[in-house]
């Protein structure tokens, strides 16, 4: 079968570009007031799409829909139907918010936004502006114009900071972020020996083959009832095809206690400023500055085209410290990302026979954790917040203390095999490689689970020394807000504005 190209003038923005000269942004959530409106301006909103410009655009427009978002548009029950259950269903629907973490203090009852059904957006629209253009209020006021108050409730303004490449404990973030294959030039079903960063177009985008060579399920439409615009289904031709060129957007809003978390750091290094650097250090798996904890290996990234000066901070997997002594198997980059293959050892002949029926393991945990490749997301959030340095979280807290956290956003096209997979079996999995009462060390909620009455442990396994145990680690990050949305092409925006 033949694959087409991708029309990049189809597909929203946000998949390709992560618009760093655009240091702001405001994410916008609302409630559909009136459909008809709504749908006036959805079919004038100057949405930005992924063709590549120069000189590249200085703001851009993205729109985003829930479930009840569609609904409340008008969208037929018959075309809801193909989209997928996590997305239909919500993020706080039963048994996904203990699946997520979201319990105890990260209930969805505590949060600011999407918790309940009155706080629950049908829409976010993303506004990103480079400040030299006018900055993004005046981008805002240019785009809404004068019929955005008669189509849409606005829930909340979500603010974003530029901390110049640092997330708000301050460390250097989006090191690691997946290449997509946009030119499918990749055999996404060939066995994958060593760790690669490229990845398949179908893991992000709907409509083409993801890494298990098939299609992820969407709303496909018979070509009678719908217009000419959508596209036809490459893996249905007799279908037109809503989800093509659009991905599944989550959006969760993260708020990071800073002073918490280098107070507590400081006061376990005993007052010493350079163990509790380590100590920090050892709980993300980078320093500050983004080295890896490991030094980089010469089969590490196999295939990848990242750019040499990002290669330095990214151009590492953990084979060589198998005993988790560099950089320990709790840390949160070996957790979100743990850089295995398919087959570990890279196996050949008779030793690849028997690892694929699960025998011959070298050491214990090679077979403990499904290969990445199948669970990579991309990140697409921002900071919120002032900045506020290691030294400065000593102190003590001011009045009114502003708030600091992650506008956390990731796509991904099968939000149960991508963003929920990585976040209930590695963010929140206290047995994860091996290890006992211990969650993420950054988003680890602490809460008791059954068998576990204690999971704000950290190992710091030692290279050929005794086993370091931090233990009683506070929940440094905590969920204010959380929804899941569609991200549409451009085509199924305009088939949605005239349902």
């Amino acid at each position: 079968m033949t694959h087409a190209d991708v029309d990049y003038s189809d597909v929203q923005g946000l998949v390709r570009f992560g618009y760093k000269r655009m240091t702001e942004a405001v994410y916008v959530l609302v409630r559909v007031k009136d459909a008809r409106a709504a749908k006036t301006w959805l079919q004038s909103a100057p949405i930005t799409s992924a063709v590549e410009m120069a000189p590249p655009p200085v703001a851009a427009l993205h729109v985003a829909f829930s479930a009840p978002g569609l609904q409340a548009l008008g969208v037929p029950a018959s075309v809801l139907a193909g989209f997928s259950a996590e997305f239909l269903a919500g993020m706080t629907s039963e048994n996904r918010t203990r699946r997520l973490g979201d319990v105890g203090d990260n209930a969805p009852l505590a949060w600011d936004w999407g918790g309940n059904t009155s706080t629950a957006p049908h829409l976010v629209v993303m506004f990103l502006s480079e400040p030299e253009s006018g900055g993004v209020d005046a981008f805002m006021r240019r785009t809404t114009g004068p019929l955005w108050p008669d189509a849409f409730h606005e829930l909340r303004r979500l603010g974003t900071a530029d901390l110049d490449g640092r997330e708000p404990f301050g460390f250097a973030d989006g090191l690691s972020q997946p290449e997509i294959d946009w030119a499918q030039r990749r055999d996404p079903t060939a066995d994958q020996l060593d760790y690669g960063n490229i990845a398949a177009l179908g893991e992000f985008l709907l409509g083409y083959r993801n890494e298990y060579g098939k299609y992820t399920d969407r709303p496909l439409i018979d070509a009678g009832v719908t217009t000419a615009d959508v596209l036809p289904a490459e893996d249905a031709p007799e279908k037109r095809d809503l989800g093509r060129n659009g991905t599944y957007l989550v959006m969760r809003q993260l708020r990071q206690d800073v002073r918490g978390f280098w107070q507590f750091v400081n006061a376990r290094a005993g007052g010493n400023s350079a163990d509790a650097e380590a100590l920090a250090a050892a709980f993300v798996g980078r320093t500050r500055d983004g080295d890896p904890l490991v030094p980089p290996t010469s089969h590490a990234m196999a295939g990848t085209t990242t750019k040499p000066d990002a290669a330095h901070l990214n151009q590492f997997t953990f084979d060589s410290d198998p005993t988790g002594a560099r950089c320990p198997f709790g840390a949160h980059i070996r957790r979100a990302n743990p850089r295995n293959a398919d087959y570990p050892g890279r196996p050949a002949g008779l030793r690849k026979l028997l690892a694929t029926l699960g025998l011959g393991r070298q050491t214990v945990l090679e077979d403990l954790m499904s290969s990445v490749r199948f669970h990579r997301i991309l990140r697409r959030g921002r900071e919120y917040g002032p900045e506020l340095s290691p030294q400065e979280a000593l102190l003590p807290a001011p009045p009114n203390d502003p708030e600091r956290g992650l506008q956390f956003i990731c796509l991904n096209a099968n939000i149960s095999r991508q963003f929920e997979f990585l976040q209930n079996a590695w963010i929140m999995n206290t047995k994860f490689s091996g290890m006992t009462g211990e969650s993420d060390a950054l988003l680890g909620n602490r809460e008791p689970i059954p068998g576990c009455a204690d999971t704000g442990g950290f190992s710091r396994p030692g290279d050929g020394t005794v086993c370091r145990r931090v233990s009683k680690l506070p929940q440094f990050v905590t969920v204010r807000g959380g929804a899941y949305f569609f991200l549409p092409s451009l085509r199924a925006i305009r088939f949605l504005a005239s349902a």
